[in-house]
């Protein structure tokens, strides 16, 4: 919290952030945002700087891009900008009392609920899941033809995120019927719902027709499931067995919220994403051949794929990080103001809603070098782009930075690490046609997004093995006897040892340390990570590098002597 006291303790306290001119009487700026936000937002910080009002209806808004004022944001605790009140949108979807809807405690119980199946012992169980899907569609595909990519990733995304979060009900029984209910209720997330997310919209009107339908199919499911000697270790059953601190149980209608707020976190971020990593490397083939180059040395041109080796993969994971710059998902994050803030000489108000926006941010100059050239190396060291987390953003950041992250890209690296080495494929129309749709607020490639494929000369349509490699040191299970959370002194480590820094705001126990180094790491039930000791032994250094090197938050460091 230092940064942001620092940003909030200047005492030249009282100028007015510059404002936009023009607007409409009641819609304000509504027009021009609604026509596409992320060239509206661009322009606001272009013309007026990192600090920027503007007004949507009758709300004024603050806009906040580049790193220093992205740290008031990201930074600031939940009773200082409030996220629930930002995101009442989303209160049909998810339901009355559930996330966003709920107090700042509650909210925070049941988003640490969804962190058992996201952790780095359950990835492990997802890899046989996520491979399944894959050669699923490569069957359905065959050896030659032509498909709308954005579509295919959004079917696949779908069905990885229904087998490996919800259970085999969804997957395999509701198939089709869970894909139109999850349409439905994504739909009802575009530019109106943020001010209006009641009005007698057809999509309005299909988004709680299918939010009601979801739950009679969670009320059936749990009813079946109490009759059942074994119960399945799904995050569906992980919902009906946990309980909130007071001891009480989960409704029907909670657990329906939260697995739906599951399949946000899991398949929203990754589909469009998916189909970008394909079109920019279809675009750029000379990163095209390094990735695939990288993969052939491997796994061979058709070898196994498992959890580890998924973990490994620089150029594909660089790619994937750069189009998560230029394609961010989600292109504004909000909050209200809960209690006047400062920014350098600049006030917040009380009442004012606060955005964020990534894509902005990510095309800022003196923050990436040539900001709108498709540049994966910008990751590799020295450069390392992606360190500065205020200023890396495509997940959001702090203690509020997407939860499903980490899935996401180890998803869409074993979808690429199957594809690209079975098929060649080729873009069907001329490559500047391939853009994002900003007409959505989940960001996709522009429809139609044709692209070709045959099968690579050599490889034969087979099932992928898989085995799900032990965590290196044996995978040791979570203690719940730790107590006290460490917290890191100020003192150097002593000679021989090292210390391991841990920034709790970032850190959402997602347990991938744990999984490398479990005699350093140790993550309980509550998802809260404890060191068990704070300056190991040099021999240990190189797990902990490990550790640090797999945290998907970034929330770990190491200080040597």
């Amino acid at each position: 919290m230092a940064d942001v006291e620092a940003l909030n303790n200047n005492h030249l306290a009282g100028k007015e952030p510059p404002a936009l001119r023009g607007g409409l009487p009641l819609l304000g700026h509504m027009v021009p945002f609604a026509r596409n936000p992320f060239l509206f937002m661009k322009r606001v910080s272009d013309e007026l700087g990192e600090i920027a009002q503007f007004k949507i209806f009758n709300q004024r808004m603050i806009l906040l891009t580049g790193d220093e004022a992205s740290t008031l944001f990201y930074r600031s605790s939940d009773e200082q900008l409030d996220q629930s009140a930002a995101y009442k949108l989303m209160t049909p979807i998810f339901g009355e009392g559930i996330v966003f809807d709920a107090p700042i405690d509650r909210k925070n119980q049941q988003l640490r609920m969804l962190m058992p199946a996201l952790r780095g012992e359950a990835m492990r169980n997802h890899a046989d899941k996520i491979l399944i899907e894959i050669e699923d569609l490569s069957r359905q595909w065959g050896s030659e033809g032509e498909v709308d990519l954005v579509a295919a990733m959004k079917q696949l995304t779908i069905n990885t995120a229904s087998h490996c979060l919800l259970g085999r009900e969804f997957r395999y029984e509701l198939t089709d019927e869970f894909a139109a209910i999850y349409h439905d209720l994504e739909k009802g997330v575009n530019a109106l719902a943020y001010s209006f997310p009641n009005l007698p919209l057809p999509s309005f009107r299909k988004r709680d027709k299918a939010r009601q339908r979801l739950h009679e199919l969670v009320r059936d499911i749990v009813r079946k499931r109490e009759q059942q000697a074994e119960k399945p270790t799904d995050m569906f059953q992980m919902l009906i067995d946990t309980r909130y601190d007071d001891g009480s149980e989960l409704s029907t209608d909670e657990i329906t919220g939260i697995l739906v707020a599951a399949i946000f976190a899991g398949h929203h971020t990754s589909s469009g994403t998916a189909a970008w990593v394909l079109l920019e490397l279809l675009k750029h083939p000379h990163i095209l051949r390094d990735v695939r180059q990288e993969l052939d040395q491997l796994f061979g041109i058709d070898g196994e794929v498992n959890f580890q080796s998924l973990r490994e993969i620089p150029k594909l994971e660089n790619t994937l990080k750069e189009v998560l710059r230029l394609h961010p998902p989600l292109i504004v994050l909000m909050r209200q103001v809960a209690e006047d803030l400062q920014f350098k000489d600049y006030t917040i108000r009380k009442g004012d809603m606060v955005w964020a926006s990534p894509p902005v941010t990510h095309r800022m100059q003196h923050l990436f070098d040539n900001p709108e050239v498709f540049d994966p190396d910008r990751y590799t060291q020295p450069r390392s782009q992606d360190k500065n987390l205020m200023a890396y953003q495509p997940f959001g950041g702090g203690k509020h930075k997407c939860s499903g992250n980490a899935f996401a890209m180890f998803q869409i690296k074993a979808i690429f690490a199957v594809l690209l080495r079975r098929y060649d494929f080729e873009l069907v129309d001329p490559p500047h046609t391939y853009v994002d749709d900003y007409g959505e607020m989940i960001v996709q490639p522009k429809s139609p997004c044709r692209v070709r494929y045959r099968l690579r000369a050599g490889v034969q349509q087979r099932s992928v093995a898989t085995t799900a490699e032990p965590a290196p040191g044996g995978g040791c299970p979570i203690h719940n006897a730790l107590q006290n959370p460490s917290q890191t002194p100020a003192s150097s480590p002593a000679p021989g040892r090292f210390r391991i820094k841990v920034d709790r705001q970032l850190c959402q126990g997602h347990a991938m340390c744990m999984g490398e180094a479990p005699e350093l790491f140790q993550v309980d039930s509550s998802s809260t990570l404890h060191l068990v000791e704070e300056t190991p032994l040099l021999r240990n250094l190189e797990q902990a590098q490990r550790a640090v090197a797999h945290c998907p938050n970034q929330a770990l460091s190491i200080e040597t002597e």
